[in-house]
């Protein structure tokens, strides 16, 4: 148990990082006036999750390994920090979507609609609650097991 407790423990602090950057994306506006740019923007968010992985990396080389790990005990590490995100993105999800930004969904609708990328019944299948958990969590794994293998290759030493 106590071999994944760090990747348990940064899949929260992950989680809560994602959180505060819904809180930054609503406070500047992304999901409201200039909800035409969210698109791009939220990759910006990619640096801080490739920190996050990379800091728990080097814990699980420190605490774990001895201060050595090879490329795969760095990725199945990330792999299992990976599926931590993807079970807790969803609950991150409806937090920011009942709390932080209520109206992201029907501002997201209404833009889709009136610039003519997809009809009304398109758009409420695609911006809702249920569909956006399902796309974080298969986004997040996606993301982590590249994130991982990725961030493996810097972290690992001999």
């Amino acid at each position: 148990m106590k071999k994944i407790y760090i990747e348990f423990k940064w899949a929260i602090i992950f989680s809560i990082t994602l959180l505060s950057w819904m809180l930054l994306e609503k406070t500047l506006g992304w999901h409201e006036e200039q909800i035409e740019n969210h698109w791009w923007l939220t990759m910006l968010f990619a640096p801080f999750a490739i920190f996050v992985y990379l800091l728990e990396m080097r814990e699980k080389r420190r605490r774990v390994y001895g201060g050595k790990m090879t490329w795969l005990q760095g990725f199945v590490s990330g792999i299992i920090l990976s599926v931590f995100v993807a079970l807790l993105t969803p609950f991150a999800q409806y937090i920011t979507h009942n709390y932080i930004t209520p109206q992201y969904f029907n501002n997201v609708i209404e833009y889709s609609v009136t610039n003519d990328l997809m009809t009304r019944t398109k758009a409420n299948e695609y911006f809702n609650i249920n569909s956006y958990m399902w796309q974080s969590a298969f986004g997040a794994l996606m993301f982590g097991v590249i994130a991982a293998a990725v961030v493996a290759i810097f972290v690992r030493k001999k």
